[in-house]
C-alpha cells in the first residue's frame, strides 16, 4: 500500500472507532482493540489510527463549538453523525499534526465523507472545513511545520 492509502485506511478505522465511542460510550483503549486493533493492519497504520482517534475524542467538545460557528445555518443536532465525525477527525488533523498539509486534511476528509456518509456531505464538510482553515490562519493557530505546510496563503 501507499502512504497515502496506509493513512486513508488509518483514517477510516479512527472514523469508525469514533463512531464506536459515540454510540456506546465505552472505553477508549476497549474502542480500540474492538475497532482498531481487530484488524490486519501494518503497525504505522494501527498507530496513526490510534492517535488520531484519541486526540479527536479528547477535544470533542472543542471540535463542536468550531463545528456550530460555521454551521450557522444548520441545527447541530441535525447534522448527520458521520459528518460531524469525519470534520472532528480533520479538525484534529489541522491542530495537532504538523506535519499533514491543510488540503490533504481537507481532500481525506471529503473522500470518506463520499465514501461513509450522505450523498451532500462531501460538498457540506468541504465548506465547513474551509471555513475553520481560514479562521485557524487568521488567528495563528495553524502551526504547521516544514516544506508546503507554512505559508500564509491557501494551498492549492
Amino acid at each position: 500500500m501507499s502512504p497515502l492509502s496506509d493513512r486513508r485506511r488509518a483514517r477510516e478505522l479512527a472514523l469508525q472507532a469514533c463512531y464506536a465511542y459515540e454510540l456506546s460510550g465505552n472505553a477508549p483503549d476497549a474502542i480500540i482493540a474492538q475497532v482498531i486493533r481487530r484488524h490486519p493492519e501494518a503497525e504505522h497504520i494501527h498507530g496513526f489510527a490510534e492517535e488520531l482517534f484519541k486526540r479527536t475524542i479528547a477535544s470533542t467538545k472543542h471540535f463542536d463549538e468550531l463545528i456550530k460557528q460555521k454551521a450557522v445555518n444548520w441545527e447541530f443536532t441535525r447534522i448527520a453523525i458521520m459528518d460531524k465525525l469525519i470534520l472532528r477527525l480533520a479538525i484534529c488533523e489541522f491542530l495537532d499534526f504538523d506535519d499533514i498539509p491543510p488540503k490533504v486534511s481537507i481532500d481525506e476528509a471529503i473522500e470518506i465523507a463520499k465514501k461513509f456518509s450522505t450523498e451532500k456531505s462531501g460538498r457540506f464538510v468541504n465548506g465547513i472545513l474551509d471555513a475553520i482553515l481560514a479562521d485557524f490562519k487568521l488567528t495563528g493557530k495553524l502551526r504547521k511545520q516544514g516544506r508546503g505546510l507554512s505559508e500564509g496563503r491557501r494551498e492549492e
